[in-house]
Parts: C-alpha cells; structure tokens; sequence
C-alpha cells in the first residue's frame, strides 16, 4: 500500500520563489497585456471615431492569449503551492500558447516553449530560440510580399530560408528525444557541423547550439572542459537575457538575410506617389517625407547601428585590454607611463572627442567607429588593469615564473584569459552606449551621411512630424531603446552567470 508524503508548507513557499516558470510565466503576462492594451489604444481612430479592423484584430488575438497566460500564472502558482510542482495537465497548455507565434508574440512563445519542458538545458533552449528566430526571419521578409515589388533575389532567399527552417525544427525534434543525456553520440559531431554553416544566415543560435553540443561531447572525452558550459546554463536559465539575446540576433539574421529579401531601393530610392503614408500591409510602417519605406530603412538601418556597436567595442576591448595588461603585469614605470598618458584621453569627454574626430577626418562609418573607440580605451584599460593586478598574485601565475616562463606567455595564455570574464560583461552593457551614441551623432548631423538609412539619422526626420505623423519618429526610437535594453539585460545575465559569488 502505497503512502502520499505531505510536502510541508515552508517547501512549497521555497518553491514558489525559485520556480522559473512561475517567474518566467509572470514576467510574460505583465508584459503580453502591455502590448494588448496599446494595441487596444491603437485600434481606435480618435479623429474619426472608427476602429481600425486590422489592429483590433491583432488586439483581440493578444487578449486572448495574454488571457491564457493569466490562468497559466495562477495554475502554477496553484500546483506549486499543493505539491511544491508543476502539474503536467497545466504543462500541457504550454502547447495552446505555442500558436501565439502567429501574432508575433515573442514572449509567449518563449514562455510556452520553457514550461512545456520541466527540464530544460542549454541545448534545447538554443534550440528553441534558433527555430523561433528562423520563424520571425521567414514571417519578417514574407511582409515584402505586400509591397509594389520585391528583390530579384526574394524567391531565392525565401527558398533558403524554407530549407535552413525545416533542418533547424528537425534539429529542435532531436534535443527533444537526446534529453538531457550526459554522454553524447559520435555523430552528433555531423549535426554541430551544418549548424555552423547554417549560421551563414546570421543565426547565432544555430552557431551557439552547435558548439555546445561540440562541448558536450568533448566534456564526455575530457571531464575538465565544462567551465563555459556551466556558464550557458546560468544564461539561458535567465529569461530576461535570453529575449536580449534573442533580439540581438534576430536583427543580425535579418541584416544579413536582408541582402537577399528585401530590395535596398525601397529605403533610399525617393518615390513621391506614396509620400507620408500611414502604416499598411504594402508599407508595414508606412513612409517618410520623400515616399520611403520605413520598414526597409529601420531594418537597413540596423545594420549600420550593429557594425558600429561591434566594432567600436572591440577595438578598444582589445587595445584597452592589452595596455590594460602590460601595465598591471608590470607596474611601476610602466604603469606610471601608460596609465598617465590613458588619464589624459580619459580627461576628454567621450562624445567631444567623437565630434572633434569627426569634424577633422569626415563624415562616415568608418570615423565614426574610430571616434567612438578612442574615447573608450581608457575605460576598459582600467578594467583589465584591476583584474591583472588581482590575477597576477595568484600561484599558478607564480608558478609559471618560477619555472623561467617569459613575461609575454605569461601575460597572454595565463593571465588575460583569466582575466576576460569582467571585461566581456562590459563589452555587452557597452554596446548599448555605442549604438546610443551612434544615433545622436547621426542625429545631430556628425554620424553617418544623412542619405544612408540609420536608425539617428531616420529619427531626426520622424522628430518633424511629431505631430502629424508621430510613427516616423516613434518606430526608429522604439528600436533604438529595445536595442539598447537587450544589450543590457545580456549583459546583465553575463555578469551573474560569470560571477563566482553567485554559485
């Protein structure tokens, strides 16, 4: 006869708060009737007194899900507080909110994904991700389809992005029967393999997936290679960095796919007939004051603000990072010297700098990265100074000099590397700061040359019509600040999971 053990009260309050679903679940709800009721706001034309159709369409679709996910909310907190877990009846509702993906609700689809798993790795939650962001891809470009013509390339791209789609849910169907098995077969080698190809895409997902399957098999051969590993499995437990990241790659994938789907003489080309029209299925977020479509230009336009937010984080990661080095290894003079001449340029604000820069050498893409890099050298050689200063005493660094390793091997296999964790978490949260600074120096005429489509550059034209038609100004903003928010909520994730106080 079979006994049923109570699980005590103070067990299932403990599990209430570390419940990831119930937070996730939260989160998503809170968030999901945000976007319903500006959809409800929009949907209404207080001018005319009518209701659009097609956005009260897309109102009652989020009501109804953000409804479900409302009971999905008190389910678990209900099945959580009787038996300290989630029950597989509330589980399974997951499957229902799974169609939301057709409403483009990124944080439903996300959530449902996540609670119909209960154990949830790495590799299914890139997984997960990488099919949700070839979706978004396919459903993205479809949008082209409306407009008076496409790209000679669409057909072409739609076609490799229908192929590379069906082997990403194929791949999404095999992390679901792997499980989370420790020991990995052989072959899954071969899989790894085309993920990274089809990273070509822009998927990073699919690039990320694959090097942890990579890294599993070879944690199976050598038990001391899981270190980066355990650190995913901190990230994608964080659902906050996981949509950073999301939207992150998602506008890299659809930069690149764009060279194929989306026809670059729709953002730049001036077409009079279609001058200030309000947002339509031909025009998604309708056109500016020369016919252009906003649409084609805000995704053209990230282009620009991720190259620059790249590049200009990694120029002074990596110079910063090396007279950051060379001067905590050493100290002394050489400290003195570095670090003096480092305060000097630190003295100067960062976007004086960037105009001054800017005004002597021209107006373009690569200026600007420059500008933007040379004022944050300093910043991230102070990082890496403090962390070398602290990693320098450490044994196995003592160790390495005692046995006559020179300085340079010293400085660059044993002490930066163990030196990287703090200045990757400050890459990300930096970011955000480049593409901000992009945008205003565009904006104030000094960025990128005002007939190139950035999203500054797109502001500073919507910010005339305010008014009138506050959509030119509002869409760019909108993706200036969720960019700069993913960034951040990225960068924040990095930093616990990299934080060793927090195992």
């Amino acid at each position: 006869m079979s006994t049923i053990v109570e699980v005590p009260h103070y067990l299932r309050r403990f599990a209430l708060k570390v419940s990831s679903e119930y937070t996730q679940s939260t989160f998503t709800w809170v968030l999901s009737l945000a976007i319903t009721l500006i959809l409800l706001f929009n949907s209404f034309d207080l001018s005319t007194g009518t209701i659009k159709p097609n956005v009260f369409g897309v109102f009652i679709a989020f009501a109804f899900f953000t409804g479900i996910q409302v009971l999905i909310t008190f389910l678990i907190r209900r099945d959580l507080n009787a038996a300290g877990y989630i029950q597989r009846n509330t589980r399974r509702l997951g499957y229902i909110q799974l169609l939301s993906v057709m409403t483009g609700n990124i944080f439903v689809v996300s959530a449902a994904f996540l609670l119909i798993k209960e154990r949830k790795t790495p590799e299914y939650t890139f997984a997960v991700y990488m099919i949700l962001t070839q979706v978004f891809i396919m459903a993205v470009s479809a949008l082209n389809l409306f407009k008076p013509y496409v790209s000679d390339t669409f057909l072409l791209g739609i076609f490799l992005l229908g192929i590379v789609t069906v082997f990403h849910l194929a791949v999404l169907v095999l992390i679901i029967k792997i499980g989370d098995q420790q020991v990995m077969p052989k072959w899954i080698i071969g899989i790894s393999s085309f993920l990274f190809v089809t990273g070509i895409t822009g998927n990073m997902f699919a690039v990320l997936l694959g090097w942890n399957l990579l890294m599993k098999v070879r944690q199976n051969q050598n038990p001391g290679t899981g270190t980066w590993y355990r650190v995913w499995e901190k990230v994608t437990a964080n659902m906050t960095s996981m949509l950073g990241l999301f939207f992150i790659v998602f506008l890299f994938s659809i930069s690149v796919c764009s060279y194929l789907t989306f026809d670059y003489s729709m953002a730049i080309e001036n077409n009079y007939s279609a001058i200030l029209q309000p947002p339509s299925p031909a025009y998604p977020l309708g056109t500016d004051d020369y016919g252009r479509d906003l649409f084609s230009r805000i995704i053209f336009g990230a282009r620009i603000s991720l190259i620059v937010g790249f590049f200009s984080t990694i120029i002074p990661f990596i110079i910063g990072g090396i007279l950051g080095a060379v001067s905590g290894y050493y100290g002394q003079r050489t400290d003195n010297i570095i670090m003096r001449l480092l305060d000097i340029l630190y003295a100067i604000p960062g976007i004086l700098l960037a105009i001054v820069i800017i005004a002597a050498f021209g107006s373009n893409t690569i200026t600007l990265i420059l500008a933007l890099s040379v004022g944050s050298i300093p910043t991230y050689a102070r990082t890496m100074r403090a962390n070398v200063l602290m990693v320098s005493n450490y044994e196995y660094v003592d160790s390495a000099r005692a046995i006559g390793t020179n300085d340079f091997e010293i400085i660059f296999k044993h002490v930066i590397p163990n030196s990287l964790a703090p200045m990757i978490v400050k890459s990300t949260l930096t970011i955000g700061g480049a593409v901000i600074a992009t945008s205003s120096l565009s904006y104030l005429g000094l960025g990128i040359e005002p007939h190139i489509p950035e999203w500054g550059n797109i502001l500073k034209i919507g910010s005339t019509y305010l008014e009138s038609h506050s959509y030119l100004a509002i869409y760019p903003g909108l993706a200036i600040i969720t960019l700069v928010l993913s960034f951040n909520f990225l960068g924040d994730g990095l930093r616990d999971a990299l934080d060793p106080k927090l195992d």
